[in-house]
This record gives structure tokens, C-alpha cells and sequence, in this order.
């Protein structure tokens, strides 16, 4: 089953929000260079991409794998979320 947030995700038209980001210039060179390797219009986009990439996979982790299917178990049966809270703190440190 995929998780509403998920499925917000996959819209076309979701609203968009401008940011500033301060990356260094060798760093932008290359995604100008990479990007239209990899089919993409520019360096946003492939920047764009890269974020993407990188927060599905986190949210995959984190979110939605089997550490947070047991912490969400754990939850419904009574255990203190600040303890759960710590102990996946403690975890991802390890």
C-alpha cells in the first residue's frame, strides 16, 4: 500500500516553493556537465533529481522501513514515544 504522502508526491501539479542554496561553483560545473548526459534541461533539474533520489531513499529508511513499522507497533501498544524516539537516536548513531 502506498502512504498518501506518497501519493501526493507522485502529482504533477503539486505547488512549488523557491530557495536559495548556496552550493560552490566547481560543484555547479559539474551538474552543468552531468545534466545533459542524463537527459535532464540543466543543472536544476539534475539538482533537483539528486534531492529526490535522496529523500525517497531516507523516507524508505526512515519513514516506511522496518524500524518505523516497529516504532509505529510499539506506539499502539503503550511504549513512550520519547523512548522510542531515543532508542532510534541511538540506533542510527550506532
Amino acid at each position: 500500500m502506498i502512504p498518501d504522502k506518497l501519493k501526493k508526491r507522485l502529482a504533477k501539479d503539486r505547488p512549488m516553493i523557491s530557495i536559495t542554496l548556496r552550493v560552490p561553483e566547481d560543484v555547479v560545473e559539474s551538474l552543468k556537465a552531468i545534466a545533459p548526459r542524463k537527459g535532464l534541461s540543466g543543472y536544476q533539474a539534475l539538482l533537483k533529481a539528486y534531492v529526490g533520489e535522496g529523500l525517497r531513499r531516507d523516507e524508505a529508511v526512515y519513514l516506511y522501513g522496518p524500524a518505523a513499522q516497529l516504532a509505529e507497533a510499539l506506539k499502539k501498544r503503550g511504549v513512550d514515544p520519547k523512548l522510542i524516539e531515543d532508542a532510534a537516536r541511538e540506533l542510527a548513531a550506532a
